[in-house]
Formats: structure tokens, C-alpha cells, sequence
């Protein structure tokens, strides 16, 4: 299919309660049905339950196109219940960091992202699996949870990405030290075991944080996952690492361990909550796995961020009953 107003049946899910969803809703409509996209349901969710039930009803009613907007974690939400079969994932980047879409080289302007979903060719694009649950971006332990737990929607509104600078700042000042074990399921690196750790982070995508780049290296169409730590302990040396996380090359600094591989098993101690795009949505012990080539995804012609080469082998199991 080369673009998606040739999409037979299309259903739009915004969630009003992200940073610029409220707002969104008319334009949205307005520019998509202009554009030719055939919009045959409209929904408008305000919760992660909300957002389950519209999801699986829309799958359910068999539109090929679901178009989301939304912040990364609304949109991997979604991702996950597309994976794996032929229903396209049109992208509206509504939140406050919009990592995907910039990752997917999708564009921040709402006219111009109902644009390129409506002319935007589909692409496949890994989906990261947490025990199961879905990521798109990071999947992360540590500092860059209490960063979560610091980021208020009213900072969100009021501030937009620089919340993230300033929650940064407050979790690291509360911040634990923890223990962690990363061990490889297949054999292609030896049992890592840390102590006083800042932070793990598993990468499927290529940005996050509101721009920080997971490696130089990174991709979310390259099949692997970045793996990476940074330990606890001076001040000057993740002031130093913080100046390199825009462009990736932090995991190059002396003080961080990085890796890549298809599969990992976290194991930390104490137990901690794991970070998913933005949303606690697990807790270690945790499996990280890859499930290759997905999600079909609509992206602008221009986008060189992945291909459309079908699903291939995958290391992630199906669940089952």
C-alpha cells in the first residue's frame, strides 16, 4: 500500500489528556478527511483503560488503519496491540516529548503530521517486549524512573520538554543506588554484575527523554536492543556523560557500559519499577526481548528510519493461555 488514504476503513483514537490532545481534535479530523483518509470511527479516551477497551474494539471492527494521537506511551500502548498483524499505526505526535515520531522522522506540527500520515508510505518497525509488555523507545530502571515519578502533567503543560531537565534534577538528587545482573539468554555476552548503578536502560528506538539519542548507532528497524548502565558516583563524571546524551555518544565515556543484543534478562537489587516510554509499567526481575518488524506504521515519504521488509524470526513468544 503505498500511502494510507488508500486505507479501506480508518479509525482515529486521541487521548484529550496529553499535552496538546485536548486541543487536537477538530484539526485532526478536519485535515485528515480533507486529506482523503477514510475516517469511519472517532474516539476520545482519557484513560490507560479508556485507551485497552478503543483499541481492541477498533482492531475488533476491522479498520486497516488506526491512527493514534497521542504521547509515547499512548502510541506504544497501541503499538502493542497492533503487533503482528496487517493493521497500519498512523502517528500524531500530541505529548511532550514525542520521541517516537522523532525517531520515525515524523513532524512535531500536528497539520503537518495528519499530512504525512495521509501521503506517508508503511514501514515495519520492531516492538521491544518487557515480560511481555510493550515499548517503542526505552525501557529503563532507575534514575530515569524518579524522573518519571517527578514529571507533574501541570509541569508537562506549563513548561513542555524542559520538564524533563527539571525533573531529571530533582530525581537525581533523591536518588538510590542499586544493584543489578544482566545476563544474556543467548550466550552472546558474558553475565554482567554491577554494583551502585544510576541507571539500565534497554533501547529499541533511537531517541528518548525528549531527544537524548540511546546510541550513535541505534535504530528501530535494526533487529537488536541497546543495552546500557551507568554506575553511580561522581558528580563530574555524569555531568559529563549528560553533555553526550543528545547525540548517543555517552556510551563511548569510560564510565558506561553499553551493549547490544537481542535478548536480556535485568535483575536488580532491591526489585525496582521499570520505566516503558514514559510509563511504571513493570517490575524486575524483567525479560527484555525484541519482536522483529512488527508494527506497520505510517511514516512521510521522506523517512529513512525504517524499511518494509516483513517480520523475519523473532526471539519474543507469542503469550499463550
Amino acid at each position: 500500500m503505498k500511502v494510507a488514504r488508500e486505507a479501506r476503513s480508518a479509525a482515529v483514537v486521541i487521548n484529550a489528556g496529553s499535552r496538546r490532545g485536548a486541543a487536537a481534535h477538530e484539526l485532526v479530523l478536519d485535515t485528515l478527511q480533507k486529506a482523503g483518509v477514510p475516517i469511519s470511527s472517532v474516539h476520545r479516551v482519557l484513560s490507560g483503560a479508556e485507551l485497552a477497551q478503543t483499541l481492541d474494539q477498533v482492531v475488533a471492527d476491522g479498520h486497516d488503519l488506526v491512527v493514534v494521537g497521542g504521547g509515547d506511551g499512548t502510541v506504544s500502548f497501541a503499538a502493542g496491540r497492533v503487533a503482528g498483524t496487517d493493521v497500519m499505526l498512523g502517528v500524531l505526535p500530541l505529548g511532550t516529548a514525542n520521541d517516537l515520531a522523532r525517531t520515525l522522522e515524523i513532524p512535531n506540527n500536528l497539520a503537518e503530521a495528519c499530512a504525512a500520515v495521509a501521503d506517508g508510505k508503511v514501514v515495519d518497525i520492531d516492538l521491544g517486549r518487557a515480560s511481555g509488555q510493550p515499548f517503542l523507545n526505552v525501557a529503563s530502571v532507575g534514575l530515569s524512573v524518579g524522573v518519571t515519578e517527578a514529571l507533574s502533567p501541570g509541569l508537562k503543560r506549563t513548561i513542555g520538554p524542559l520538564a524533563y531537565a527539571v525533573a531529571t534534577l530533582r530525581a537525581y538528587s533523591r536518588h538510590k543506588p542499586f544493584r543489578a545482573r544482566l545476563e544474556f539468554p543467548e550466550g552472546d555476552h558474558e553475565t554482567l554484575e554491577l554494583e551502585d548503578v544510576l541507571q539500565v536502560a534497554v533501547g529499541n528506538g533511537r531517541h528518548y527523554g525528549g531527544g537524548n539519542m540511546v546510541s550513535p548507532t541505534a535504530g528501530i528497524d535494526d533487529h537488536l536492543l541497546d543495552i546500557y548502565a551507568i554506575p553511580a558516583g561522581r558528580l563530574r563524571d555524569h555531568v559529563s556523560i549528560a553533555r553526550l546524551l543528545k547525540d548517543g555518544s555517552f556510551v563511548k565515556h569510560e564510565r558506561v557500559y553499553h551493549l547490544t543484543s537481542r535478548s536480556v534478562r535485568l535483575v536488580t537489587e532491591p526489585p525496582l519499577s521499570v520505566n516503558l516510554d514514559g510509563e511504571i509499567a513493570a517490575v524486575t526481575p524483567t525479560d527484555f526481548t525484541i519482536q522483529r518488524n512488527a508494527v506497520h506504521v505510517v511514516v512521510p515519504q521522506s523517512s529513512t528510519s525504517a524499511l518494509f521488509d516483513g517480520p523475519g524470526p523473532t526471539v519474543w513468544p507469542p503469550p499463550t493461555d
